[in-house]
C-alpha cells in the first residue's frame, strides 16, 4: 500500500520541523529558561521529533517501493 503525500497545511514540513527543533535545543542549552518554559519547549520538541520521524519513515517507505519496482543495479550499466 502506498501512502499519499499529506496535504495538511497545519503540519510543518520536515525542514521547518528540524529548524524549529534546532532552535529549541539551542535555547534550552543556553540554560536561561524558566522551568515552565523548559517544559513547554520540551513538549514542543517531542512533538516536532514525532513529526520528523513520521516523515522520514514515509520517505523510507517510498524509497523502498521505488527500489523494488523501478531501480536496477547500477553496476551493470557501462
Amino acid at each position: 500500500m502506498v501512502k499519499t503525500v499529506k496535504t495538511n497545511t497545519s503540519e510543518p514540513s520536515f525542514e521547518q520541523s528540524l529548524t524549529e527543533l534546532e532552535v529549541i535545543v539551542a535555547t534550552m542549552e543556553d540554560g536561561k529558561m524558566t522551568l515552565e518554559q523548559s517544559l513547554a519547549s520540551y513538549k514542543r520538541g517531542a512533538e516536532l521529533l514525532k513529526i520528523c520521524q513520521s516523515q522520514l519513515q514515509d520517505a523510507q517507505a517510498q524509497v523502498k517501493i521505488l527500489e523494488n519496482d523501478h531501480l536496477k543495479n547500477f553496476g551493470a550499466i557501462e
